[in-house]
């Protein structure tokens, strides 16, 4: 790189053609083509392993975002058209958290419903009053035989429950036939108050994650294998990257996907200074967080300005209505057709909302993560394998995320239970 000594009266042109890069001058050029990027090999740990701490189980029988392995819808088998079962094993079944969540996940069920029940599903209280034993039975085994868009998981076909544990839950199912009534306004879902994020996110007191800023300061000033540091060749930062945060993820056709800012780093930090910063490392996630910090305020602007981007905006909303896992859910299920609702004690929102925040502080977990973590961790949680934080597929995902949060200003880190 040529040394130059600033002017004012220097254009961006001009350095260009003395032949330093628009991106290292401004950061806010469109094309992030024009940086130089590491786009061989993974930007992640290879061979990608699940977290020590996340549930261990292999689902790979069941669809992913990437490979379809789930059964078919199945027609469900024949029954006596009077169900026998044991009501009282059925009810055990039904509040049972371990089996796929539990059916209070998403219904109240009557007089002795658990606390914190769900309402993505309808109030079944009285549904044995109101449905034959075949219906209950047919519905719990195999919804999709109904309703081929049915968001209650496939109980029976995806081996959730056994052909006798289901006439179990009916047996039970057929008991209810009493309106609930709740111990605390809080277990009523219809009642409950939606959750309101009232702590000051920039609030280092507040906010373990703001630590993360300071720590990206330091290691934006230190030099790697290359002996050149970020700020060799991005001297103001705060000034440089004022809004280019807002502007990502971007498609790349040089990578041929679609990259965040976690991915971008990674690449760039490769090229540029000699560091392997992993996606999902400490020093990625304090940069992510950085970066974005110094944009706080500008509102998010993703366009789909070409035609790989157009691509990737089409495939990441097909995959957002992709159904995946043992339980079956697509985004589309959770922040689509059930957002505003709830899931047991979790509020589904719609997604609208769900970026400008990231990467954001877990209380529940005690640690920052980035939007792909929370995208593996809904793979996880819905029982489906998830993929390597660079995956082309997530990098749809976020793209077509971040379009339906354009015009959300960025607060980040943010703060979440």
């Amino acid at each position: 790189m040529k040394t130059l000594v600033w002017s004012e009266k220097i254009s961006i042109n001009c350095l260009i053609a003395l032949g330093v890069s628009a991106w290292i001058v401004t950061a806010e050029a469109k094309d992030i083509d024009k940086a130089p990027m590491d786009v061989k090999g993974s930007a992640a740990a290879e061979p990608w392993t699940r977290y020590e701490d996340w549930p261990a189980n292999s689902y790979k029988q069941f669809n992913t975002l990437r490979d379809k392995a789930s059964p078919p819808m199945q027609k469900p088998p024949v029954v006596d058209k009077t169900i026998t079962g044991d009501a009282v094993k059925g009810k055990e079944l039904a509040f049972d958290r371990s089996r796929g969540g539990s059916c209070v996940a998403c219904h109240v069920m009557g007089m002795d419903t658990p606390e914190l029940p769900g309402n993505v599903g309808p109030d079944l209280s009285t549904i044995g009053k109101l449905r034959d034993d075949s219906w209950l039975f047919n519905y719990t085994y195999e919804p999709r035989s109904y309703n081929p868009a049915a968001i209650m998981p496939p109980w029976g076909t995806h081996g959730l429950f056994t052909l006798e544990e289901i006439k179990d839950i009916v047996a039970f199912l057929k008991t209810l036939q009493t309106p609930a009534k709740f111990k605390a306004v809080l277990d009523d879902p219809a009642q409950r108050p939606q959750p309101v994020e009232e702590r000051d996110n920039l609030d280092p007191i507040e906010n373990p994650a703001m630590a993360a800023v300071e720590a990206a300061e330091e290691l934006f000033a230190t030099a790697g294998a290359k002996g050149k540091s970020c700020k060799s060749c991005h001297a103001d930062p705060e000034k440089q990257f004022k809004t280019w945060a807002a502007t990502m993820p971007r498609y790349s056709k040089k990578a041929k996907k679609v990259l965040g800012i976690e991915e971008f780093v990674t690449r760039h930090a490769r090229a540029a200074t000699g560091d392997n910063f992993l996606m999902q490392s400490e020093e990625n996630t304090n940069l992510s967080v950085y970066l974005r910090y110094l944009a706080n305020g500008a509102p998010i602007k993703v366009s789909a300005d070409d035609a790989g981007a157009r691509e990737a905006l089409k495939r990441g909303e097909a995959l957002m209505t992709s159904k995946i896992g043992q339980i079956n859910f697509a985004c589309t299920d959770c922040h689509g057709i059930a957002a505003n609702r709830w899931i047991r004690g979790q509020w589904l929102g719609e997604f609208n909302g769900q970026l400008d925040h990231f990467p954001t502080w877990r209380t529940s977990r005690g640690e920052i993560w980035d939007i792909r973590k929370r995208f593996q961790w809904c793979n996880v949680a819905i029982r489906a394998d998830e993929l390597p934080p660079d995956a082309p597929e997530y990098g749809d995902i976020e793209f077509a995320l971040a379009i339906k949060n354009n015009g959300a200003p960025l607060s980040v880190p943010g703060i979440r239970h």
